[in-house]
């Protein structure tokens, strides 16, 4: 995998400043595609511009969209940054661990890091779309880092490890997309309801279970495609037994 291949988003970035460090960083690492969701500044002010110095490309060239989704889209991997421990958040990279992730990986495969807001970070909803959880193990006491800090730290590692070595063995396995991975989980959370399986109180809950177990499994388009079928067959079954039903109260 190749720098140019990673997307850096930015989701609802409260201050210029931040944006014109973040373009910085990117430009002294060798990373070019910045994504913004839903600024919340104008990213091009003078103020991020004075921040940017000489990278002031990154910034123009910058995409910006409304949703983490529409950010995500085309994406293999997506890294979401927070400091939270919780059930569905326990197994965690840290950026150094993040690189040896992402290095082997082919020409064909895309990646994004995914930064939350300067006051929040990510929501929990935000966090479901990212299969990986990136951790920076700073000090207890006090935690939480600048939004520009942590990116460079994250791309410091990221472009040292990527500088090193060529791995012995390049990982041609292309994972599905983000968003065929959603679809796939939406289908199957809809058909889980239908069979009552899932608590129609709560059915996100087990759903994060799988998202991460899918995600996590480097499942390809193909595999999608065959369990989306899965959930297409278990529809028709259902439709078919309750139409069954149907007919036998009727008589």
């Amino acid at each position: 995998m190749k720098t140019e291949q990673i997307s850096i988003v930015l989701v609802e970035p409260q201050g210029p400043l931040n944006i014109g460090s973040v373009s910085r960083a990117m430009m002294n690492f060798g990373f070019s595609r910045l994504v913004l969701v839903n600024p919340q500044c104008n990213h091009l002010s003078m103020d991020a511009l004075r921040m940017a110095v000489k990278t002031k490309r990154i910034l123009e060239e910058a995409v910006v969209v409304d949703t983490l989704a529409e950010a995500l889209e085309g994406v293999h991997y997506a890294f979401g940054t927070t400091r939270r421990f919780g059930k569905y958040r326990n197994v965690f990279y840290t950026p150094e661990e993040l690189a040896e992730k992402l290095h082997p990986k082919g020409d064909e495969v895309k990646a994004a890091l995914v930064f939350g807001r300067e006051d929040k970070g990510l929501k929990t909803e935000e966090l479901d779309l990212c299969q990986y959880f990136i951790t920076l193990p700073t000090d207890e006491a006090y935690p939480s880092m600048n939004l520009a800090q942590a990116v460079t730290v994250c791309l410091y590692e990221v472009r040292k490890r990527f500088a090193g070595p060529t791995p012995e063995g390049i990982d041609t396995r292309v994972p599905a997309t983000n968003e065929s991975l959603e679809r796939m989980l939406r289908h199957m959370q809809q058909t889980l309801l239908d069979i009552e399986y899932l608590d129609p109180l709560s059915p996100d809950h087990l759903l994060r279970t799988y998202r991460r177990l899918f995600g996590q499994s480097d499942i390809t388009e193909r595999e999608v495609n065959i369990l989306q079928g899965l959930w297409s067959r278990i529809d028709w079954t259902e439709s078919e037994r309750l139409k069954w039903k149907k007919m036998v109260e009727e008589k």
